[in-house]
């Protein structure tokens, strides 16, 4: 059941508990998260970013892929197709093409150029019945050309993008994209609940969920965070599975032909169920496991 993102995390955000991100890169990744979140009864985002949506033919591609399985599938759960840190003209072209859900990703504007865009596809998101996310405080690391260091925002700015109407926001607590450092401080809990206090109790975002301890993460989301993040898990993942299956020579067309182990159905499989199990996992420490019945 595809929809809008808004209802599902304002819900997250009044029962204490998130709703997981998770980022898709081709139909396997697609088919997996939907699945798991059918079996686990929870809500689910399906994050693309404008790289992993060129990889995949493009946003109309992705849009058509996710709407026919889901239908296919017989997914009853709530599933909204998200944006992850589009650009100004990314977030123009998923709307036409059928998203549910965009971000604008303006965190690396100056601030009065971000407040202006953000505004102006509020406006558009929402004449179009999608939730829209923005950010403040530029997340650390790099996602699709942009980098920054794990910024702490600023309250009072995150208060100046809420009131444009965002549905949710995406506020940097020191937290970065892909594998954190072994010198990483942790995130900023003392900063998130300022954030929380400035902006009125909208639904917040934490991105970079890979490899934040589980408390941290817990504590995230009892102090209003409502959407978490996750790609590098998946990918980890999907990569160490696939690599067994071919160390282990199940890949190989000289092995045990009958087998046909070099199967396209057979080489992702691992990968495939690694994503499950990975996806459950995360759905158990959101708490977002039965919040769709």
């Amino acid at each position: 059941m595809i929809v809008n993102a808004a209802r599902m995390l304002r819900e997250a955000r009044a029962g204490h508990y998130a709703v997981g991100q998770f980022n898709i890169n081709n139909l396997e990744w697609t088919k997996a998260i939907l699945l798991t979140a059918e079996e686990q009864k929870s809500p689910v985002i399906l994050g693309v970013s404008e790289g992993a949506a060129k990889y995949m033919g493009g946003f109309k591609v992705v849009a058509a892929m996710v709407r026919a399985l889901d239908e296919c599938l017989g997914i009853t759960v709530p599933v909204a197709l998200h944006l992850d840190h589009g650009s100004y003209d990314g977030v123009k072209k998923c709307i036409e093409a059928g998203f549910s859900s965009v971000m604008f990703d303006g965190s690396s504007l100056p601030f009065e150029e971000n407040i202006a865009k953000t505004k102006e596809l509020v406006n558009l998101a929402h004449d179009k019945g999608l939730s829209i996310e923005a950010e403040v405080g530029a997340i650390g690391g790099t996602e699709d050309g942009i980098t920054a260091d794990g910024e702490v925002a600023d309250p009072e700015e995150c208060a100046k993008i809420v009131a444009l109407g965002v549905d949710f926001l995406a506020a940097g607590i020191g937290n970065i994209h892909g594998l954190y450092p072994a010198d990483w401080s942790g995130l900023k809990i003392d900063a998130l609940k300022k954030i929380q206090e400035a902006t009125g109790g909208i639904p917040l975002v934490l991105h970079g969920g890979t490899g934040i301890p589980d408390e941290q993460i817990k504590d995230a989301i009892a102090n209003g965070m409502a959407k978490i993040n996750v790609n590098t898990d998946c990918q980890l993942v999907f990569a160490a599975a696939t690599q067994e299956y071919c160390l282990a020579g199940k890949a190989s067309p000289t092995a045990d032909n009958a087998s046909k182990g070099y199967d396209p159905r057979k080489l992702l499989k691992p990968g495939f169920e690694a994503i499950k199990a990975k996806t459950k996992e995360k759905m158990e420490l959101f708490g977002s496991v039965g919040k769709a019945c």
